[in-house]
């Protein structure tokens, strides 16, 4: 029940006639670029509201926040288990080993086998 005791049904029926809608938005990521820093939200929950022409965003979900100089590799988990597989190593020493080779797996493999 929504504040005000108005049901969730009710509310939409409201919103439809008075021209709002409502999407939500299946995102995996948000990044909100700002002067010397980029906000990132990881896993968010998107609603887009559309009015009279105007469409809105509402974002929530858990956020960091990296500085400009800053540069995260995107290393996918199964990136670490084929370098841990083929060097026979942990996933910690194949992930830093990906990290360090600038996530390109050949090098990394080769930097664990020598």
């Amino acid at each position: 029940m929504i504040p005000g005791g108005i049901n969730p049904k009710q509310m939409k029926v409201m919103m439809k006639r008075m021209g709002i809608k409502m999407d939500e938005i299946d995102a995996q990521q948000v990044i909100i670029k700002c002067a010397g820093k980029d906000i990132i939200i990881d896993s968010p929950q998107v609603v887009k509201t559309s009015m009279h022409g105007q469409d809105s965003y509402q974002i929530s979900g858990e956020t960091r926040e990296e500085t400009m100089g800053e540069v995260k590799l995107d290393i996918s988990l199964e990136d670490v288990k084929m370098v841990a597989a083929q060097a026979k190593v942990s996933e910690k020493k194949a992930r830093e080993a990906l990290e360090n080779s600038g996530g390109d797996l050949a090098q990394a493999i080769l930097d664990l086998k020598t």
